[in-house]
């Protein structure tokens, strides 16, 4: 079961949930782009394409697998607080609010949007439910938008 027909494609289904932050100059070399957002570093698989994405500020859409033994649904959380704890170099924990829900993935705003995915069946839950998650390393990137002025930043 594969979760994208192309990066292109799952980049442009995804884009209106792409977090605003701060890329940093990559280690010549490396596959990891170093990405700041949410108050968070995050190092994401470019799947953009080697040296696409360029320093500065961007927009990228974030996507992790889920590591299902570790999720949960929380639909009445008791404090509604988002959280996002960065484990080993490319993996999260957290706690945030469904935003939308697809067959095989689901976006969360966990200080940052996230497109959190599975190759098996997901939990029931519904837009504006909560989940406790953990995704499995690595994260990947996917380019949106670079370069843009702070006034374009989404609300």
């Amino acid at each position: 079961m594969t979760l994208e027909s192309s990066e292109t494609e799952f980049a442009s289904r995804y884009a209106g949930w792409a977090a605003v932050g701060q890329v940093y100059p990559q280690r010549e070399g490396s596959p990891l782009i170093e990405f700041s957002s949410g108050g968070r570093v995050l190092y994401l698989f470019d799947r953009s394409g080697p040296y696409a994405v360029r320093p500065g500020p961007a927009k990228l859409v974030v996507h992790g697998i889920l590591d299902l033994s570790a999720t949960e649904v929380r639909t009445e959380p008791a404090d509604r607080r988002e959280e996002l704890t960065v484990i080993g170099i490319s993996g999260l924990e957290g706690v945030g609010e469904v935003l939308d829900v697809s067959r095989r993935s689901w976006v969360v705003r966990a200080r940052l949007p996230l497109v959190l995915s599975s190759f098996t069946t997901l939990p029931e839950v519904r837009p504006g439910d909560w989940v406790g998650f953990r995704t499995l390393p690595l994260l990947h990137g996917f380019a949106i938008e670079q370069g843009f002025a702070s006034n374009n930043r989404p609300t």
